[in-house]
């Protein structure tokens, strides 16, 4: 199977945060699947550090490399699929989560709600 880690899944693996519940851990740590995280996330990332609405670590790309996460690249089909995705989800790094789940065929991996409502497979439990 291929996962594809909305940013806070990535966040709580990452820091090893008990929010992350253990199912949804183990279909990350198992190296049958694999494990996607989009520029996106990187990007978001960056956004809420200077908006100081978020800590974390210095390096993520880096430690992508380290667990075997491969990288996502933002592709303008990317960009074109997000932008004609209805407005369920006001988020911008959200719809290009679920137009790169859709283009991939990758289940995301997030504790949100509404991402569902694209009818994209996401896991949480």
């Amino acid at each position: 199977m291929t996962y594809l880690l909305d940013t806070h899944t990535l966040l709580w693996w990452l820091a090893d945060d008990p929010a992350l519940p253990p199912e949804v851990r183990a279909l990350i740590a198992n190296p049958d699947n694999g494990v996607l995280v989009s520029a996106v996330s990187g990007w978001e990332i960056a956004v809420k550090r200077a908006l100081e609405k978020l800590q974390a670590p210095p390096d993520i790309a880096t430690l992508l490399d380290e667990e075997g996460f491969l990288e996502l690249p933002i592709r303008f089909s990317d960009g074109e699929r997000a932008g004609e995705l209805p407005l369920i989800h006001r988020d911008p790094f959200d719809r290009m989560l679920v137009a790169q789940a859709l283009a991939y065929d990758a289940t995301i991996l997030t504790k949100d709600q509404t991402i569902p409502q694209y009818g994209v497979a996401t896991f949480w439990r």
